[in-house]
């Protein structure tokens, strides 16, 4: 058999694992914060469709609390489902054989 001699094997790689000079979440601010800033939307959603409805009870447009209500509604069906993929993310990195 031949001898391969591979050269260049010293050579650094340009990879930065530590943040330099910036907040370590980046500067989206962190998958927490982008967390937060949806279940406030989700919750100001809700709220909104609860004003729909009392000023429906005091005498305002059907439409607008309809509309209001699917609003919340999908909003709500859409946090859940993004809460039970994580949940199943989590599950499966619990599962992992180290």
């Amino acid at each position: 058999m031949a001898e391969i001699k591979i050269t260049g094997a010293n050579m650094e790689l340009p990879l930065q694992l530590k943040p330099t000079g910036k907040d370590a979440t980046g500067a989206a601010g962190g998958f927490d914060t982008a967390l937060k800033d949806a279940f406030t939307k989700v919750n100001a959603i809700q709220q909104e469709a609860d004003k729909a409805i009392e000023d429906l009870t005091k005498g305002g447009d059907v439409n607008n609390a309809v509309l209001a209500m699917q609003k919340a509604d999908m909003s709500f069906q859409l946090m859940l489902e993004v809460r039970n993929k994580l949940l199943n993310a989590y599950d499966e990195v619990m599962r992992m054989q180290v």
